[in-house]
């Protein structure tokens, strides 16, 4: 529903078949994979073993001699079979899902409706005519108040035409468009006879006067068209992880490349010309025998030469300031990509890890909640998710805006996660009450304070 909210006002009065809506929804399906099947293995592994508790079938097990690990092995076997398949997902199909969505999206966003005209204004949807409709009738289509502007000739505003009323209508292949016209004008300035003019010369003018005019306009650039995929490719969620390795090693050789020149290009003459000298030859011997002092060599120097030495030196200063803001400029575009990059080859391997997480999250917590259903462990699954996602996206927002390195923002949330999983396994394990309010109970009865106001609000 997001991603349809996100794009329906390039998706509506498209005129769009079911196979390309469905082509569009499939492409989007798959790029929703990294965010739902992380909540997908929490929710059914808190769904499965609170089955398991709340029907006492762990208990049996468990009197049976066999071991809350021993009854996660098999699916922590399929847990891990999942995050493999999910990183070979993450690495080579969601790449190519991405492209191919992201071209569709802009096939779609550029391909024209079937001239939606608004009242009052001119529109110029249709190549080479603007045209201003005064009202519409939504039950008949009636036009009225028609000016139509004719630029096919590319010299100006030259055709015009006025029509009391009309209509327009689409052919069924959308190559042209009919319009008819009821009571008007046409004006026109016509091309002089001869092919050479002068300024002089005057242009024919001429006008006609119609009851009932129809005319076809061809339809340039209407129905969709496939662009070629490969415009979209240097974007970095269509790549693999080879295909990033190599952009970030790119990207931070021509970082290491332009360091280097700035250092270079700062030492030149351009910026520091050690061979001016703006005073002249005995004015620095009259300095040199005596003490040798930078002010006292300013104050001798008679004032033109000053004014040339604080003229050449504010030059060298501003074309040096602007030379590193403008390096500055393209550094921090260069390293914000590479960061870019090196977020998206993160995240192929977060997916995996979140999903091996969240299981050693959801079965420990079913098997000690006891509840299964729908009730508790979707609770409980939204809200490590959120916590999870939040987490996550603070993480790369400190990635983006170089607080942090790549490592820690990208895997941050995993770091923080992996704990809480440990625990509460380890209290599964150990048939724990952490989550049992009469467990809860009975230690708060324990305090003296709590257990005598019981004892007092207890009916006789």
């Amino acid at each position: 529903m997001q991603f349809l909210w996100k794009y329906i006002d390039d998706l509506i009065g498209k005129g769009l078949s079911l196979s390309t809506l469905s082509e569009l929804m499939l492409y989007a399906a798959a790029s929703f994979v990294p965010l739902s099947l992380p909540l997908a293995i929490l929710l059914a592994s808190l769904m499965t073993f609170g089955n398991l508790g709340e029907n006492f079938e762990l208990l049996a097990l468990k009197s049976a001699g066999i071991s809350l690990s021993r009854i996660m092995f098999p699916i922590v076997i399929l847990t891990i079979i999942i995050s493999i398949s999910a990183f070979f997902f993450s690495n080579n199909v969601l790449p190519i899902a991405n492209l191919k969505m992201r071209s569709l999206i802009y096939d779609i966003q550029q391909e024209r409706p079937e001239l939606q005209l608004k009242e009052g204004v001119f529109n110029n949807g249709i190549q080479n005519y603007s045209i201003k409709i005064g009202k519409r009738d939504k039950k008949t289509g009636l036009l009225s108040k028609l000016i139509i502007y004719d630029h096919t000739s590319n010299r100006g505003n030259v055709s015009v035409t006025i029509a009391d009323s009309g209509y327009m209508r689409i052919t069924p292949d959308k190559k042209w468009m009919v319009i008819t016209l009821f009571k008007g004008y046409n004006f026109s300035e016509e091309l002089p006879s001869e092919k050479k003019h002068h300024k002089t010369d005057t242009y024919p003018f001429r006008r006609n006067k119609f009851v009932k005019e129809e005319f076809n306009i061809e339809l340039v650039g209407f129905g969709l068209s496939h662009t070629d995929e490969n415009l979209f490719k240097s974007d970095f969620q269509m790549m693999n992880i080879k295909q990033l390795k190599l952009t970030s090693d790119s990207f931070q050789r021509t970082i290491d490349s332009s360091r280097v020149l700035l250092v270079r290009n700062l030492n030149t003459s351009s910026f520091y010309k050690k061979s001016f000298k703006p005073f002249n030859k005995d004015t620095v011997k009259a300095v040199i025998n005596k003490s040798y002092n930078t002010d006292s060599i300013y104050k001798m120097i008679p004032q033109n030469e000053k004014m040339n030495a604080i003229g050449f030196a504010l030059n060298s200063a501003r074309n040096l300031k602007n030379y590193i803001s403008s390096e500055n400029s393209i550094y921090d575009s260069n390293y914000k990509r590479l960061r870019k990059c090196d977020i998206e080859w993160h995240r192929k391997f977060t997916l995996s890890v979140c999903c091996f997480i969240f299981f050693f999250i959801g079965a420990p917590l079913g098997a000690i909640i006891r509840k299964g259903g729908l009730g508790m462990p979707l609770v409980i699954s939204v809200i490590f998710f959120v916590i999870y996602y939040v987490i996550s996206i603070t993480g790369e927002k400190f990635v983006r805006e170089n607080m942090v390195s790549v490592m820690q923002g990208m895997w941050i949330s995993s770091f923080i996660l992996l704990p809480i999983g440990i625990f509460l396994t380890y209290k599964a394990s150990n048939d724990s009450a952490i989550l049992n309010m009469d467990f809860y109970v009975a230690f708060l009865k324990k305090i003296p304070i709590i257990n005598l106001l019981l004892k007092k609000n207890k009916p006789e």
